[in-house]
């Protein structure tokens, strides 16, 4: 065979899809491919491959054909150790690769696999036939010189290979310096990959480059190009006339903002009036489409970039700040044009009027959480005196919101009520203090109009029967509720569920409402949510399985999130009598694009703001080494368990840092037992740990439990 294996393998598949083919013996086979006596074993060695892959078939009389069988594409995710997984969209479990079966695959790689024999009560094993397209182009690591040449160690941990650079490819790095380099040769078994620096991001120890490290590692745009720049400039700084020509003028109704203190960009003002017993909630929206037109470059970025996207220590926003803290803010003491959802509310929660109009806004003040929150729970003199005239609105705002909750929870919405972690740094960058960030009862309260202007407007469309997108949330896998009910059985605590396509949302709210107040509740709470499955946009209404509701959607930030700002254009267009035949045609054919690229971009977002968050938890546990914890057991897995502290940071503790025992997992009760002494560790279990590793470039925090006597020689662990 003059040809490589591979080259023969493709003539082959191409001449059996030929019409014209009919079955061939591997001796016909050989004559037709031009094969030389001698290189018969290597033509049976590549027969022998399409058949093991499925790709071609052997009659008795031992003619081959082609099979008629799709090969399955997908996505590879290596692991450090050198096998992968395979991720088939619509398939709910991952195709496990071995080592020696992948292919050479690279991480994020697009690839074609065939499927091997499933072995007994395992996952189905796969081996990977064709890399299809690369995934990743670049990569972001710290740098290593030698003295000709040099590695660049990658940040993901998934990338099991470092990559060669050669000196006059290194751009002058240095020793520890963050770089990203592009990737000019995937490498292959015994022959590391090759690469080249295209950007030098700062040394290892430079205040910000680690952050910046995670925002390249996540392809996150930073700068907006200057054609966008120029655009948004262009943007009127006040509020024209002509701005509010047939426009509904809500200038005279008093209305507030309530952010956080540190909130630049304020895209929701609310108002409230009372009437006859009903309740006149107005959610008003910035008009951002004003600003923004469809297919502008201005529209471009915000699509490609889909969201804002908040790291710990900067904020990296969808549109320019121009627009985002300027024209298109609703500051206090200034004209604003704005969407406003004007909903009339009985003292029951329904809905049982709206209109959805242009508007144009002046809101009277500025208001935090903070403020409102002493007003309404503190019963603060001093705030009060100081809101003296908002204060009888902000009072029925409170009753509104507990009608609207009280409503919802009957229903069966989730509230997970647990803080958010809130990492605080120093000048430098470096995290001096790791918080919960608790919901008060402000930031409930927008919450709740918030909710309901989106079930409005999403109600609204789906009746209409409109191109449209909606927030969904799918019914969790059943897999996952039953690994939660394993876990909070270690608490007494039991939860009804039987198929996924029985578990209400109800009982998941019953198990939440049970732990309510104890010292259980976090950790519950984030578990529970973790059994969750992801929310995403989507074009069809399939209904909020969170929310419990069926009509639901994103309306209220288009400054922050792309299906927002779409959708105000579909608002614009029906409230203006304009969504015709032409327009609607025009919505269904971008609208699933939209949507997909929406769900890609927040997913992308909120891992990278994961990563920055797990990574600065790292840092501050750098220090704390030897120093000894209580924490709760929140994960067991055959190399360990799991353990969480008070602060949210979460370490392992690999069965060899557990004394006393050898240590096996039991899949079957999901618990970690000792051979000889029986000595369990149960999901839920408190248990003193002391620190005795860190690594915050693979945001790795280890500890290991102390002895019988509570003494632990850590340093034997280093």
């Amino acid at each position: 065979m003059k040809k490589s294996f591979e080259e023969h393998r493709q003539i082959i598949l191409d001449l059996m899809n030929d019409e014209l083919y009919v079955p061939m013996k591997e001796k016909e086979l050989a004559i037709i491919l031009q094969v030389e006596p001698e290189d018969r074993a290597e033509l049976k060695a590549v027969l022998n491959s399409l058949l093991a892959e499925g790709r071609i078939a052997i009659s008795k009389r031992g003619k081959y054909t082609k099979q008629d069988v799709k090969p399955i594409t997908g996505t590879f995710i290596s692991h450090q150790k050198g096998f992968g997984f395979v991720e088939v969209e619509g398939v709910e479990e991952d195709y496990f690769i071995p080592a020696e079966y992948t292919g050479g695959a690279f991480h994020q790689d697009i690839v074609e696999i065939a499927l091997l024999k499933k072995p007994g009560g395992k996952r189905q094993e796969a081996k990977v036939i064709r890399i299809v397209e690369h995934g990743i182009r670049e990569v972001v690591g710290t740098f290593q010189k030698n003295k000709a040449f040099g590695f660049v160690i990658p940040d993901n941990q998934k990338l099991a290979q470092d990559i060669f650079v050669s000196k006059e490819r290194s751009k002058g790095a240095v020793d520890g310096h963050k770089v990203v380099v592009e990737i000019t040769d995937y490498g292959k078994p015994g022959k590391k990959p090759e690469g080249k620096v295209i950007e030098i991001l700062g040394h290892i120890n430079d205040p910000g480059v680690d952050i910046m490290s995670i925002v390249k590692a996540f392809d996150l745009p930073v700068l907006f190009p200057e054609k966008v720049l120029n655009q948004a400039e262009r943007v009127a700084q006040d509020v024209s006339e002509a701005d509010m020509a047939g426009r509904v003028d809500l200038r005279d109704v008093q209305m507030v903002t309530i952010d956080g203190e540190d909130a630049k960009d304020l895209d929701d003002a609310v108002s409230l009036m009372v009437e006859d017993g009903m309740y006149k909630l107005g959610v008003h929206i910035a008009d951002v489409t004003n600003y923004v037109q469809e297919h502008s470059a201005l529209d471009r970025e915000a699509l490609k970039r889909g969201t804002s996207v908040y790291l710990v220590d900067r904020v990296i926003p969808m549109l320019p700040h121009a627009l985002s803290n300027g024209i298109c803010s609703l500051n206090e003491g200034v004209d604003r044009l704005a969407l406003s959802c004007l909903m009339t509310i009985n003292n029951k929660g329904e809905v049982v009027d709206h209109k959805l109009c242009e508007s144009v806004i002046h809101s009277n003040r500025r208001m935090t959480y903070t403020s409102v929150k002493k007003i309404l729970e503190d019963k603060d003199a001093e705030e009060i005196a100081k809101y003296e005239e908002l204060v009888p609105m902000f009072e029925q705002m409170g009753e509104l919101a507990a009608i609207l909750r009280k409503k919802r929870h009957k229903r069966g919405s989730i509230d997970f009520d647990f803080p958010e972690t809130k990492v605080i740094l120093d000048k430098n960058g470096h995290p001096v203090e790791i918080k919960p960030y608790e919901r008060n009862t402000a930031t409930k309260l927008i919450e709740e109009f918030m909710l309901i202007a989106n079930e409005t407007v999403a109600e609204h469309f789906f009746w209409q029967e409109t191109p449209f997108v909606y927030r969904t949330h799918e019914t969790p896998d059943s897999e996952k509720i039953e690994k939660l009910v394993t876990f909070i059985r270690n608490f007494g605590l039991n939860l009804k569920a039987g198929h996924r396509e029985d578990i209400h949302p109800k009982e998941i709210q019953k198990l939440l409402d049970t732990i309510s107040g104890t010292d259980a509740e976090a950790m519950i709470s984030r578990l529970t949510l973790r059994s969750m499955k992801q929310a995403k946009y989507s074009t069809e209404s399939t209904g909020h399985f969170g929310l419990a509701c069926k009509y639901y959607c994103h309306f209220t930030s288009p400054i922050r999130r792309y299906p927002d700002l779409q959708i105000h254009r579909i608002i614009k267009e029906e409230y203006r009598g304009r969504l015709n035949e032409d327009r609607v045609a025009h919505y269904r054919g971008i609208l699933d694009q939209v949507a997909t690229q929406s769900s890609t971009t927040e997913r992308r977002a909120e891992e990278a703001e994961r990563e920055t968050i797990k990574m600065k938890k790292a840092e501050f546990m750098e220090d704390k080494i030897g120093e000894t914890f209580e924490g709760v057991v929140s994960g067991i897995t055959g190399w360990g368990i799991y353990v969480e502290l008070p602060n949210t940071v979460e370490g392992l503790v690999h069965y060899t840092r557990m004394p006393g025992d050898r240590f096996f997992f039991n899949e079957a009760t999901y618990e970690m037992i000792g051979e000889m002494t029986g000595r369990k560790y149960c999901l839920g279990q408190t248990v003193q740990v002391v620190v005795v590793d860190v690594d915050k470039i693979s945001r790795a925090v280890d500890f290991a439990i102390p002895d019988t006597k509570g003494e632990v020689f850590w340093k034997d662990y280093l």
